[in-house]
Parts: structure tokens; C-alpha cells; sequence
């Protein structure tokens, strides 16, 4: 039988009363374990023996000599006209451990959780990949639209949702994508995601068959590659140069290709339209699906970004993918992709069957803050803050034997290593790392071989802290200290 036994909070106590003797054992166990298990803390106020007794269905003098029994362990303390209270004892006890169990993953899992920006404490050069900065985020406005979205769903907040989202955001995020990036769509075409991540997956769940190629960008998003190995693909890295993906190394058994044609994650180059035009035509020869990963490019420096694919697509072949991780907060845990309508279904099915729906008021307040404008606004005074760090950052690495990847927007740069540099990437990453500067190698990102070099995101850098961070890594490349 249980009880919830608290004033203050519920603590549910699981006690044994199918025998009709005992009873007071049982109930001494139960608080014993509650007790010693942290479920109730120190300075905790029992209920009075009479209302747990009522509780349980038992007779009062059961819990009385169980709470005795307690009391005379340590574990419990009676004040005069107060009550009963748990006592610091229990905390000195070691908790229990648990035998680690015999389920094992599947034969063939190779993967573990990987740490997180958020796992760390902020680093005092912070030039992390993909980190927007939180203090331009107008928090109060926010705040408003979510009470205010909150209160409207009524009735209908208790209710399940469709899986393509709330129409009202399927519609801001269509006028949004055709205003910005010129992507060809309307809102049926829309569907509401947890992140381009979950986009990525429910593409690979509909479309890929375990032993199926994917093409990959090399160096490219790693996340993508190993959730791409999860669904039994075999992974094939494809080449980048100054014009982006070489689409001539794409193998033409390759049932899907990804690819981050706005901005090369992590090399920073637009994929050029000849390659565009290219890679489209390798789709439509060998019957191939391409995911075009918009995932920054919100933030740009040139006036006139080329044309996404999914804009020059004719054949229905490309699947956009979208985020506002980066152009608001990772938090939101809000993106998007633009389907085809051959695949329409098949993606609602696969994201109602593993996620349901998203959080249906975040998407009516973040409809309002696209249809307000208010995203808009956001985008263009974020993008001069970036645009200064940039130009710092660019001017700041001239002082170092390093060569900058051009790129044209985005939240990070990359920057080759001359060949005989002191250091390589990996081991100049660990000792900055050391000294309070966070920046990637490429080798986090690489599969195949790759120029040596680094990655800088500067989004959530601290304006003020850019240049000596850089001045860090100048006296590592020149002076190669001792470790």
C-alpha cells in the first residue's frame, strides 16, 4: 500500500500490508528505507501517527511503535507540541548500491553520451563552435509572449497535438525561410521539430535501410555522421574543397548525401553554384536524397547569399533543414525541416510515433515573435555584434602562422596550421585549454585525411576577451613552452 506522507511536499511510502500480521515491521521498513535513502531529509516533519495511521488503514499503535523504534535508532526526533522530525542520521549512512544489472545494449553499439557546452564552467576565451550569445536574447519579450501563449491555449493545452506542429508557427517558419533564404514552400510542406538533430533522424528513419550509403561532407558535423551510422548506414566521407563538396567523390550508390551548402561546418566556404547545380544533378541521375543543413547562415557578412538547393531543386530530391538554436538559443530545442510531399507522411508518422509533438506553446510564441518582426530585429542587431567579433577575431589571427578559412557568415572560423608548426592542432587545443582558452581541432571533425588546422566559434566569445585569447595561442604556436 502506499501513502503520500509530507506537508510540505509528497513522499510516497510503499509499505507491505498484505499480511494481517507484521504490520508494524512493514511500516518500520518503509520509513527506514525513506529514510536512509534520502527520501525524507533531515528536518523533516512526519504526519502525526493518527494521520498516517489513517492514511495506511492500519491501527495507531502500529505506527507509534514503528516511529519508537526510529526514534530509539536515531533516525527520528519528537518535539514537545511540534511533531515528529527526521534527524541528520540517515545521511551518515553510505547509500545503497545498486548491482550495475545484466541488460547490455545491443551487439555492435558503439556509442556513448558525448560532453556538452553546457557540461563545463564558461572558459575565460570562450571560442566554442556554435554557441549564440544568450545575453542578446530579449528574455523579458519572450517571457510575455510565452504567459501570453500559455493562457490563450485554454483548454486546448490539455490535449494532444499533430505531429507537424502548430499551423500558426508552420506558417511563420514558411514566410520566414521563402523572405530569407528563398526556400520554395508553404506550410504544409513545414514540419515542427526538436532541433535540426531530431530533423536529421526522422529523415534517416524513413529513408534509410541499414547497409545504405550516406555521403558526408569530410570534415562535417560529427553528430550527423555517427546518428547516420545509428540507423545502420555505412557512412562515406566525401572531400571539401574551396568550392565545398566535391560532388564528383560522391559515390553513386550513395542513397542520401548531407551536406552544409550555406556555410561548410566546420571549413566556413558556401558550396558554389556550379556544384549546387551539380550535386542536384547527381540526385536526380542516381535517385538520391539530399539534406541541405541550414543551420547558420542567418548570420551573414555578404549582402546576397547564393540560392539554397532546395530553391534550385525541380525534382522534389532535397529536404531543408532548419534551426533556432543558433539565430535565438540552443534552449528552445526549436527547428524545422521543409519536406517534399512524397515524403510528407512518412515524416509525420516517424516524429508522431517516436516524439509525439513538440511544445505547442513555444511554437505559438515563436509564430508571434517571427509575424511581430521581432526575429527579424533580433537577427539584424545580433548580426552587428558578430560582425564586430569577426572582424576581431579575422584582424586578431594575423599575429599568428595561420591561415583563415574565408567565410562570408556564420558563428565560427576555421584556420589552417602551416605544416611545420610547433604544435599540431590537438595537442595546441589541450594546452590552451589549460590556460582558460576553448577552441576546436578539425580533427574533431575529419574522417579521411585533412589539412591540419583549428576551429574558432566566436558567437558567445566576450568581446573584451578575443584578442588575449589569441595572444595565448600566439605564445603557444611561437614559443612552444614546456607543458
Amino acid at each position: 500500500m502506499a501513502a503520500g506522507m509530507s506537508h510540505d511536499r509528497q513522499v510516497d511510502l510503499a509499505v507491505d500490508l498484505s499480511q494481517r500480521t507484521g504490520r508494524t515491521d512493514a511500516i518500520y521498513r518503509a520509513l527506514h528505507a525513506a529514510l536512509t535513502g534520502g527520501r525524507i531529509p533531515a528536518g523533516e516533519r512526519l504526519p502525526s501517527t493518527r494521520d498516517l495511521a489513517r492514511d495506511l488503514g492500519v491501527s495507531r499503535a502500529s505506527v507509534t511503535e514503528a516511529y519508537e523504534r526510529l526514534v530509539g535508532e536515531g533516525f527520528l526526533e519528537t518535539r514537545a507540541g511540534s511533531g515528529t522530525y527526521a534527524t541528520a542520521a540517515a545521511s551518515d549512512i553510505p547509500p545503497v548500491r545498486h548491482r550495475p544489472g545484466a541488460l547490455r545494449p545491443r551487439a555492435g553499439w558503439r556509442w556513448s553520451p558525448y560532453p556538452t557546452s553546457g557540461d563545463a564552467a564558461v572558459p575565460a576565451h570562450d571560442f566554442r563552435v556554435g554557441i549564440p550569445d544568450a545575453s542578446l536574447f530579449p528574455f523579458d519579450t519572450w517571457r510575455r509572449l510565452l504567459v501570453a501563449e500559455s493562457r490563450a491555449a485554454g483548454r486546448a493545452a490539455g490535449s494532444y497535438s499533430g505531429p507537424a506542429g502548430l499551423p500558426r508557427f508552420r506558417e511563420a517558419v514558411a514566410r520566414y525561410v521563402a523572405g530569407s533564404r528563398g526556400v520554395r514552400t508553404g506550410p504544409d510542406d513545414v514540419i515542427a521539430t526538436t532541433g535540426s538533430q531530431q530533423a536529421l533522424d526522422l529523415v534517416a528513419r524513413v529513408l534509410l535501410e541499414p547497409g545504405d550509403v550516406v555521403a558526408m561532407e569530410d570534415p562535417g558535423y560529427p553528430e550527423a555522421r555517427e546518428l547516420f551510422a545509428l540507423h545502420g548506414a555505412r557512412v562515406v566521407p566525401v572531400p571539401v574543397d574551396a568550392e565545398g563538396l566535391v560532388v564528383d567523390e560522391i559515390p553513386a550508390q550513395a542513397r542520401l548525401v548531407y551536406t552544409t551548402p550555406s556555410h561548410q561546418f566546420p571549413l566556413g566556404m558556401p558550396l558554389s553554384l556550379a556544384r549546387r547545380r551539380a550535386l542536384l544533378a547527381h540526385a536526380a541521375r542516381h535517385g538520391a536524397a539530399v539534406i541541405e543543413d541550414d543551420y547558420d547562415s542567418e548570420f551573414r557578412r555578404a549582402r546576397r547569399p547564393l540560392e539554397s538547393l532546395q530553391a534550385l531543386d525541380r525534382d522534389g530530391r532535397v529536404v531543408y533543414v532548419g534551426t533556432f538554436s543558433k539565430s535565438l538559443l540552443p534552449s528552445l530545442r526549436v527547428g524545422y525541416l521543409v519536406a517534399p510531399p512524397s515524403l510528407r507522411d512518412a515524416l509525420l508518422a516517424a516524429r508522431q510515433l517516436t516524439d509525439g509533438h513538440g511544445a505547442v506553446h513555444v511554437q505559438a510564441a515563436l509564430a508571434r515573435f517571427i509575424d511581430d518582426g521581432l526575429l527579424a530585429r533580433h537577427v539584424r542587431k545580433a548580426s552587428a555584434r558578430y560582425t564586430e567579433r569577426y572582424e576581431i577575431l579575422l584582424d586578431a589571427l594575423t599575429d599568428l602562422p595561420v591561415e583563415p578559412v574565408p567565410t562570408a557568415a556564420g558563428l565560427h572560423v576555421a584556420a589552417h596550421l602551416p605544416a611545420d608548426a610547433l604544435l599540431d592542432s590537438r595537442e595546441l587545443v589541450a594546452r590552451a585549454r589549460r590556460r582558460s582558452v576553448v577552441l576546436d581541432s578539425l580533427g574533431t571533425y575529419a574522417v579521411g585525411p585533412y589539412r591540419d588546422g583549428v576551429v574558432l566559434g566566436f558567437g558567445g566569445a566576450v568581446t573584451s576577451t578575443i584578442r588575449p585569447g589569441i595572444r595565448v595561442l600566439e605564445r603557444l604556436l611561437t614559443a612552444c613552452p614546456p607543458v
